[in-house]
């Protein structure tokens, strides 16, 4: 899941203030979890933009956004609205405005959101990082413990130099990942794996902007 925190009202203010019509874009997915972008963050924005002055041409909370062709579609049912506003604002992850921006060329499309991480769901309200879209996971140990994602410093082979009493050299308050990875090794018997040396991650996968495209397979239909 993106994991996205709302920008200071006076800030998205100041991006919009050159604007008086503003439509507003949500997400039904991360940021309705996030509670950033789901319908009553959006019924929410629109009454504070409202109060100060703006007027709110229509609002959209998409399934998801970043969904092109789906949101494509989607927006054609508010094509008067939108055309009515001077910007749009979008209360999704980065990701998700600039989808909104391929699609709708001619407005300027502001951000509500800082954009995070790519985290998981500890309990409601509570996020933390687990993946870091490295381009070459190392989970193959069995551990699902991402050292690239859970150390400050990103290392892959064993804890730095810097690690005392099992915690982390960076943030104290936080044990060290590779003290969780020794440990759950340890309790399924397979400190072995220790012994791995992992390769250097290798940038030249995170190469921007990212592309991936999946290989249909073809199947032969009978004549």
């Amino acid at each position: 899941m993106i994991i996205t925190k709302k920008k200071p009202l006076e800030e998205v203010i100041d991006e919009l203030k050159s604007y008086e019509r503003v439509f507003i874009v949500g997400c039904s997915l991360c940021a309705t979890a996030s509670k950033t972008g789901g319908e009553e963050e959006v019924e929410e924005m629109k009454k504070k933009l409202s109060e100060c002055g703006k007027i709110i041409t229509g609002s959209v909370v998409l399934d998801p956004v970043c969904n092109l062709q789906k949101s494509k579609r989607d927006l054609k049912d508010f094509g008067v609205e939108i055309s009515k506003s001077e910007a749009i604002l979008c209360m999704a992850c980065g990701n998700g405005l600039q989808t909104l921006g391929e699609i709708v060329e001619d407005i300027p499309v502001f951000p509500a959101n800082d954009t995070l991480f790519l985290g998981e769901i500890k309990r409601f309200g509570v996020f933390e990082e687990r993946c870091s879209i490295c381009g070459k996971c190392l989970l193959t140990n069995g551990v699902a413990i991402c050292p690239i994602s859970r150390c400050p410093k990103g290392m892959v082979n064993g804890p730095c130099g810097g690690a005392k009493d099992e915690h982390c050299e960076v943030n104290p308050e936080q044990r060290c990942v590779w003290v969780d990875i020794y440990y759950k090794l340890k309790k399924m018997n397979r400190l072995n794996e220790l012994r791995r040396i992992n390769p250097p991650i290798d940038h030249s996968l995170r190469i921007k902007p990212g592309q991936h495209k999946v290989q249909r397979s073809v199947t032969n239909e009978p004549t």
